[in-house]
């Protein structure tokens, strides 16, 4: 196991007029046995991140460090990492225990030593009933839990999971993120997992870094990336739903600076008899919790209820107060918090 040190990372793809660069720069310090979330939109560059850390993508400028140690000239069989993938990656030919012992045959670990190591593997994740089957006489949890237990037998210093829960039903990927949770807690093993997916980060991380457009925009806890985002950009894709940005709203009777952008999350705002008169547009009811998307000052606002409050019928007006020490300010030009 081994810390992972990002120094000023930069990749640009092509030369002269054709240069297109991707990564704009990483900076991130990433301690002995954490679990870090790569989350971010499409294009961002988080998989290409990931991927200059498992060696499969060269560094254009500046280090990558596992364990101490620069690693950017190094084939990835020699960074002692393990990766998991999307798509699963099995053999279709062969059974979960030999998909599972492959890397270690060619690696010529000795047959005593492939079977402890699978074994154990297959108790971590329950596999052990499933030894003798093929891939395709597995579900598609089943399959990425062998994906798994592929990188656990390695015993390496870092995983690298690339997006392993994409092809999971929204049931399995539940399941499957409480198993990955599980894992760490069990091996402890330094890990980088990207997803798009901020419910998944938000669950996974022990600190994530947000990814837009090549640029690192924040890295903290899941805590502090939702309650002080760092820009505009992390405050509407982190959260579900996302922030109410208000560039039209009342700033100056809460003391806001001229021009900002105010920020306040939609259960920040209390419903009531005064405050902002907002236009119900539409109702989303999710169980135990109610979204009321209004409209105020031409702008969108989403307004957070529980079960207890009678839910407004579509066009009419509500009332509401925001929370003061909830409201969150950001500069209108830049996007950054102030």
């Amino acid at each position: 196991m081994a810390s992972i040190s990002l120094k000023n990372v930069i990749k640009r793809y092509g030369t002269g007029k054709t240069e297109v660069k991707v990564l704009h720069g990483v900076n991130a310090e990433i301690k002995d046995h954490e679990f870090i979330v790569i989350v971010g939109p499409s294009g961002c560059g988080k998989s290409t991140l990931l991927r200059m850390v498992a060696g499969l993508e060269e560094v254009s400028e500046g280090d990558i460090c596992i364990g101490g140690k620069v690693v950017n000239n190094l084939e990835p069989s020699e960074r002692d990492i393990a990766m998991v993938f999307q798509n699963y990656a099995l053999y279709p030919h062969m059974t979960v225990f030999d998909n599972m012992a492959y890397g270690l045959k060619i690696a010529k670990v000795p047959v005593d030593e492939i079977k402890t190591r699978v074994d154990k593997a297959a108790k971590i994740l329950e596999l052990g009933h499933l030894l003798d089957r093929k891939p395709r006489a597995l579900s598609g949890g089943q399959r990425q839990r062998v994906a798994m237990g592929r990188a656990i037998v390695r015993q390496p210093q870092v995983f690298l999971f690339d997006e392993p829960l994409s092809n999971l039903d929204a049931k399995l990927r539940v399941q499957t993120r409480l198993e990955i949770q599980k894992l760490h807690r069990e091996l402890g093993i330094t890990s980088l997992f990207v997803t798009h997916d901020q419910v998944e980060a938000m669950t996974l991380a022990h600190r994530m870094m947000v990814m837009n457009g090549g640029y690192m925009e924040q890295f903290g806890t899941p805590e502090e990336v939702y309650s002080t985002p760092a820009t505009t950009f992390v405050a509407s894709f982190m959260g579900s739903p996302p922030m109410n940005l208000l560039k039209n709203g009342p700033n100056a009777n809460f003391g806001g600076p001229a021009g900002a952008t105010m920020g306040i999350r939609p259960e920040h705002l209390d419903v009531g008899t005064e405050g902002w008169a907002l236009e119900v547009e539409t109702l989303e009811m999710l169980g135990a919790e109610r979204l009321i998307y209004c409209r105020m000052n031409g702008e969108q606002l989403i307004v957070r209820t529980d079960e207890h409050h009678v839910p407004p019928t579509v066009g009419s007006t509500i009332h509401v107060k925001p929370r003061v020490e909830r409201l969150h300010w950001f500069d209108g030009g830049t996007g950054k918090r102030l």
